[in-house]
């Protein structure tokens, strides 16, 4: 089993930043990729940011060259920080780690992009 538990989602200004962060535990060496997820009200869930256990990094076209995937190994942590926030960002955030036996997903942090 594996659990993850974001934090860092709230209410920001446009051009703002924020940084979340997904803390994972349990069976961590089953995992070999995390990634970030949003789902905006009435649509889909769709993928923002992913990064493997050799470190390669994957973005949304919508997404490149304003947010950035990292881990840190150590503190068994995925962060996804976002500048440059657009209204159109406002969405639950959602971490997911794929892993040996299936795929874990957190609880969900929201983020609104509003003035």
């Amino acid at each position: 089993q594996v659990q993850l538990v974001e934090s860092g989602g709230g209410l920001v200004q446009p051009g703002g930043s924020l940084r979340l962060s997904c803390a994972a535990s349990g069976n961590i060496f089953s995992i070999y990729v995390m990634a970030w997820y949003r789902q905006a009200p009435g649509s889909q869930r769709d993928l923002v940011a992913a990064v493997t256990n050799g470190g390669r990094t994957n973005y949304a076209d919508s997404v490149k060259g304003r947010f950035t995937i990292s881990r840190d190994n150590a503190k068994n942590t995925v962060y996804l920080q976002m500048n440059s926030l657009k209204a159109e960002d406002t969405a639950v955030y959602y971490c997911k780690a794929n892993a040996i036996a299936r795929d874990y997903w957190g609880q969900g942090t929201q983020v609104t992009v509003s003035s």
